[in-house]
Formats: structure tokens, sequence, C-alpha cells
């Protein structure tokens, strides 16, 4: 399945103020890298792949549409699948802008690539 073309739209707007954003298809997707570390993805089968901090994952899947992200049958630390209802691409406005801002937070802390 591609991904969703409006959704990688609506994020490269959200990130468009951020410095050092390189787009790159992995997954299925498109994924979205701020100083090297990919930091949310478009996936192919809908919704978000979205770096966190491990140590707030607990905190982060307490909000609505978030779940583990799961790959190849494995749970991925720091990783969380966010999904629209009732699409799974139907995320926009405040609740995006706030889980980029989750990730990109996360990828800046990151040692530089």
């Amino acid at each position: 399945m591609a991904y969703d073309e409006g959704l990688a739209a609506r994020i490269r707007a959200g990130l468009a103020a951020e410095p050092r954003v390189a787009e790159r298809r992995m997954f299925g997707g498109l994924a979205f890298l701020v100083g090297g570390h990919m930091a949310v993805a478009v996936v192919g089968d809908g919704g978000l792949m979205l770096r966190v901090d491990p140590e707030r994952s607990g905190e982060l899947l307490g909000r609505p549409r978030a779940s583990r992200m799961v790959m190849n049958g494995r749970e991925l630390a720091g990783w969380l699948r966010v999904v629209g209802e009732p699409d799974p691409d139907d995320l926009d406005g405040p609740e995006l802008a706030g889980w980029l801002a989750e990730g990109v937070a996360f990828v800046r802390g990151l040692p530089p690539k």
C-alpha cells in the first residue's frame, strides 16, 4: 500500500520552519529526518511512525490514537504508531503539530550525524 501523499504534505508543511529536514523513502513510506535522524514517517499502511524518548513512551501511549510501533512482529522501543480515525491518515492541525513536536524534540537531543 502506498503512503498517503496528503499526510506527507501536511507533515512537510509542519516541518517547514525546521532546519536540516530531509525526506527519504523508507519502510514503504516517507521518512522525515531532522539532522540526519528519523523523527517521523508516513507509513504505507496508514498513519505515522514517530520517534520518541523511550522513557516517555508510557506517558505518550496514553494519548488518543497512539500505540507501540510493531515491525516484523517486534515492538520497537522509542517508536510509536499514531493513526487517525476513521481513516488512519486523518491527522491534522494541532494534533499533528503536537506529534511532530514530540518527534523533533527527541531527535534534536541526539548526537549529530
